[in-house]
């Protein structure tokens, strides 16, 4: 279901208004990647002054140069770490236009999704937000405890939590928050290992960039595929699309 629901996904990219989304998409995680990055160095500054050590990249002396002349190669280094804030931010602007034109395509049928308001958008954004820095920030005590299985704590961790929140937000539009929220707690399992095999790619750079919308879309189709099942296989009427 997970990867026949990634390849439906990846197969929409022929789809002119998918493709618009998708670039669109790119072009905004960049910015925001951007946007992140150079927040993260104001901080440093900030916090150390002109030496600070970055992940990955070593000691840095003078972050007003780096700024210039080798931002993009650092930038792109740090992305395994700043997307995953990003794709949680970028899920939640998008994921209404690439859910709506993966359902025109391949679920016709389905009456009209469940509009879901500017402000109720932006609290769930501020919330998976929130909850996802949070428990990167407790993780780094895991990552030095064990250093060894540090990436992989990192893509179960994010995994599951990216995984939940793309989940609820695509079953929010058909059948509501409490009906999402006992929907997600059901197929937790699924969404668990579905998020997981997205935040492997996420953590890879350039590649990163592609992933939240097709992230979008691949969840859109699980939802899809799961309440079907659930339907097919005589589960709970109220978990049916629509």
């Amino acid at each position: 279901m997970i990867f026949s629901s990634f390849f439906s996904a990846l197969g929409q990219i022929g789809d002119r208004r998918f493709r618009r989304v998708l670039m669109l998409g790119i072009v905004l995680t960049f910015a925001l990647l951007v946007a992140v990055f150079a927040g993260l160095l104001w901080l440093l500054q900030a916090t150390v002054g002109d030496q600070a050590v970055i992940p990955l990249i070593g000691e840095v002396t003078w972050l007003d140069d780096l700024l210039s002349w080798s931002s993009f190669f650092v930038m792109i280094g740090l992305s395994v770490f700043l997307m995953v804030p990003v794709a949680s931010a970028i899920t939640s602007m998008f994921l209404d236009e690439v859910a709506q034109a993966v359902e025109d395509r391949h679920y016709p049928q389905l009456p009209a999704a469940h509009n879901v308001g500017f402000f109720e958008a932006v609290k769930d954004t501020v919330n998976f937000l929130g909850i996802i820095i949070a428990a990167n920030i407790l993780a780094l005590v895991l990552y030095a405890i064990l250093p060894v299985g540090a990436l992989f704590i990192f893509w179960g961790l994010n995994g599951y939590l990216l995984g939940m929140e793309y989940f609820t937000l695509a079953a929010i539009r058909r059948v509501g928050r409490i009906e999402a929220k006992a929907l997600r707690k059901r197929h937790r399992l699924t969404i668990w290992t579905a998020g997981t095999l997205m935040a492997v790619p996420l953590s890879v750079p350039l590649l990163n960039l592609l992933i939240p919308i097709l992230g979008a879309a691949t969840f859109t189709h699980i939802y899809h595929k799961l309440t079907a099942r659930a339907s097919t296989s005589g589960g709970t009427s109220r978990y049916r699309a629509g």
